[in-house]
């Protein structure tokens, strides 16, 4: 039987919680298409990455 590999890293995890991942779908100006913008941004500016266009 094969062994599974995983990979942990337990190095200070406090420090991933203090990001979250936002996407945001964008409309293309040239295209019309639409896009999604995807971005990690810290807790406290998750407001301001929605409100922005």
């Amino acid at each position: 039987m094969a062994k599974k590999a995983v990979a942990s890293f337990s190095a200070d995890k406090s420090a991933q919680r203090n990001a979250t991942k936002c996407i945001r779908m964008v409309r293309s100006e040239r295209t019309g298409a639409y896009a999604f913008q995807e971005e990690m941004v810290p807790n406290e500016q998750i407001k301001d990455f929605f409100a922005k266009k």
